[in-house]
């Protein structure tokens, strides 16, 4: 392996890396963090937005049993009355449970924080919102994120053979194909079947992005595979293909998930109409 070679792979793992963390910490099933100032302490939350077939646990590390809490939520997109719910102090925190809601359901909720004769709400405007999904297998899980991840490994690292004098590419551009149609175009509607009861909600009976982006990448590398038999500019469409790919991990994952409409409850859930 070259010099050249070396520095490449290393450019590519620190692509994929950081992509990979930036679209999870940019994502709306990311926890929601934030501090908030109440009786003369800063006290610091983190919401979650995601959860399993269970019961969604709701804490904020108070350390002080004279502040009270209570949780408000109602169905996300729908016109339910708010309900409180009084939280508990046990071990330092303030805790309640949101109700488990079927695979894609989504609850909006805030928390009411009260003692030192003042009140703060949490979050400072829009409220929080969880979306529960089914349990999926690790054996499927684990399989798909680590696949995807190489993917975004090979994809990154053939392109830039472009800036190689004499770049190989066939290998590389293969590989990413495999890669994506393991990881995404088979794996990825597995998970999607098992976390929200449906193999695919994209285009065009629906709107998921995560499922549009995946087959645009997977369409992007087809051209790519095929430029690099038929094409002399074939390092420029496997550029092409990488930055595709690139953009498509820069998108938030869950970004216009998979959302039950709870309007058409007793129905599989779908991607709401937007």
């Amino acid at each position: 392996m070259t010099k050249q070679s070396i520095i490449l792979w290393v450019v590519a793992l620190m692509v994929t890396i950081g992509s990979a963390v930036y679209q999870r910490m940019t994502g709306p099933s990311y926890p929601l963090h934030g501090v908030v100032r109440l009786a003369g302490k800063e006290i610091a939350f983190r919401l979650n937005r995601n959860e399993g077939q269970k019961n969604a646990l709701v804490r904020i590390p108070t350390g002080d049993p004279a502040i009270r809490g209570w949780v408000a939520w109602r169905r996300y997109k729908t016109d339910d009355p708010w309900l409180a719910l009084p939280m508990t102090y046990q071990d330092n925190f303030l805790q309640a449970e949101l109700p488990m809601q079927p695979p894609a359901g989504k609850l909006a909720y805030r928390v009411l924080l009260e003692g030192g004769g003042e009140q703060k709400v949490v979050p400072d405007g829009e409220p929080a919102v969880i979306r529960f999904r089914g349990d999926v297998p690790a054996l499927i899980l684990w399989p798909h994120i680590l696949v995807m991840f190489l993917a975004m490994l090979m994809s990154t690292r053939a392109g830039l053979e472009f800036f190689s004098k004499e770049p190989h590419l066939k290998g590389m551009t293969f590989l990413t194909l495999a890669l994506l149609l393991i990881g995404g175009v088979i794996l990825g509607p597995v998970v999607q079947k098992y976390a929200f009861g449906t193999y695919w909600t994209g285009w065009p009976s629906c709107t998921d992005l995560t499922d549009n982006k995946t087959a645009l990448a997977f369409l992007a590398w087809i051209a790519a595979a095929v430029a690099v038999y038929r094409s002399k500019k074939a390092k420029v469409w496997v550029l092409a293909a990488a930055i595709v790919l690139l953009l498509v991990y820069l998108i938030p994952h869950s970004v216009l998930g998979t959302e039950l409409d709870y309007g058409q409850m007793g129905k599989s859930p779908v991607t709401a109409p937007r």
